[in-house]
């Protein structure tokens, strides 16, 4: 087995399956063991109380921030994204991880949904709801793996405490934003929206460690030239 593909499973493959199991845990003792306890009892409460107080503007905004995660939104930003950053920084490392990062969460996300069937919260849906169920939230799972993808990587290159904290500050209200519309339009639980915090970050971590490590070789290493000693001359 080569190297390369020794570190993709170990880097790649065994972390996100970890995850996976993780979540899929994570949904069970959420809906089902620890579904009659505290604070899972009260997410129905929170959902109705978001739902009483909707109104024309906020409704506007929540479809703003729902959009901005959208899936069509989510794949033509990252592939737009990840062009302008092979155009800027001529290697394939910056873009590779924020494909990589969007794609894992993709799929945990999907995977679990097969497993953990939440019904979605008992008030007026705004949106159409997809095929997949509540736990986790699709959309805040994709807008973190993005944004904060982004963010990560503008940190890397700004040259200054205050543009690191202008970066993370300004594509953190994304997801923030997504979380909360999503539970403001009546599509998910607030344990989904935290679950889907949980996926994307932890995907961008993986592939940071895989993808962003300089001192990390893919392949063979080459090995040390060995130099011999120059032959001395023998004395008589």
């Amino acid at each position: 087995m080569s190297e390369t593909v020794v570190q993709i499973v170990r880097r790649v493959l065994l972390p996100v399956s970890l995850l996976l199991g993780f979540m899929v845990l994570l949904g069970v003792l959420v809906t089902r063991v620890f579904a009659r306890t505290w604070p899972f009892t009260v997410e129905d409460a929170v959902n109705r109380e978001l739902a009483a107080d909707r109104t024309g503007a906020w409704n506007n905004v929540s479809l703003v921030f729902s959009t901005l995660a959208s899936t069509q939104l989510i794949v033509v930003v990252t592939v737009l994204v990840a062009l302008a950053l092979r155009l800027w920084l001529k290697r394939w490392r910056e873009p590779l991880f924020l494909c990589a990062a969007v794609t894992a969460q993709a799929l945990v996300f999907l995977l679990t949904t097969v497993a953990i069937d939440r019904q979605r919260p008992a008030v007026e849906h705004m949106d159409v709801s997809p095929p997949t169920s509540s736990f986790p939230s699709g959309h805040t799972s994709a807008a973190v793996a993005l944004y904060v993808g982004i963010a990560v990587l503008m940190a890397l290159r700004a040259r200054s405490t205050g543009a690191k904290v202008a970066w993370w500050t300004l594509l953190l209200m994304v997801p923030l934003g997504v979380a909360l519309t999503r539970m403001y339009r009546g599509m998910h639980h607030p344990s989904d929206v935290v679950a889907s915090f949980l996926n994307g970050g932890t995907c961008v971590a993986i592939m940071a460690r895989a993808v962003l490590d300089r001192g990390l070789r893919w392949g063979r290493a080459k090995l040390p030239t060995i130099q011999r000693r120059p032959t001395l001359p023998a004395r008589g």
